[in-house]
C-alpha cells in the first residue's frame, strides 16, 4: 500500500498542573501513540496540541521537544471550555505518512481521557 498521510487522535490527562506531571504524561502519550502506529520521527508530519484551562504550567510542545520530536513541527492551543469536559486534559492529533488505512490506525486515550472516544476502534 502506498504512504498516506493519516491523523491520529490521542488525549491524557495530568493529576497536578506542574511542568513534570505534563512531560511525563504527553511524553507517555506520544511513546504509546508511536509504538502502537509503528511509527518513528521521519514519520511524523506535525502534531498539534490542546489542552484544557486549567493547564498552565508548561506547554506540551516543550514535552514533545524533550523526548527528541524538536524537528517535527509543533503547536498548542487552548481546547474550548465546555461544560461537564474532562479537566486537566490535554490533546493532540498528529499527522503521520503511514502505510496504513484509515482503519489500522490506533488513536490512543490514557488516564481520564480513557473514555473520550469510545467509539473509536483500539
Amino acid at each position: 500500500m502506498p504512504l498516506s498521510v493519516r491523523a491520529i487522535r490521542g488525549a491524557t490527562t495530568i493529576d497536578d498542573d506542574t511542568p513534570e506531571s505534563i512531560t511525563e504524561r504527553v511524553v507517555a502519550l506520544l511513546s504509546r501513540i508511536m509504538e502502537r502506529n509503528g511509527l518513528v520521527e521521519e514519520d511524523i508530519i506535525s502534531i498539534l496540541f490542546t489542552a484544557t484551562e486549567d493547564v498552565v504550567s508548561a506547554f506540551p510542545a516543550t514535552a514533545a521537544r524533550s523526548m527528541g520530536l524538536g524537528a517535527v513541527p509543533l503547536i498548542c492551543a487552548r481546547e474550548l471550555s465546555i461544560v461537564g469536559s474532562v479537566p486537566r486534559c490535554i490533546r493532540l492529533m498528529m499527522h503521520a505518512s503511514t502505510d496504513h488505512s484509515r482503519e489500522d490506525i490506533h488513536h490512543v486515550y490514557l488516564e481520564g481521557a480513557q473514555g473520550l472516544r469510545d467509539d473509536l476502534p483500539d
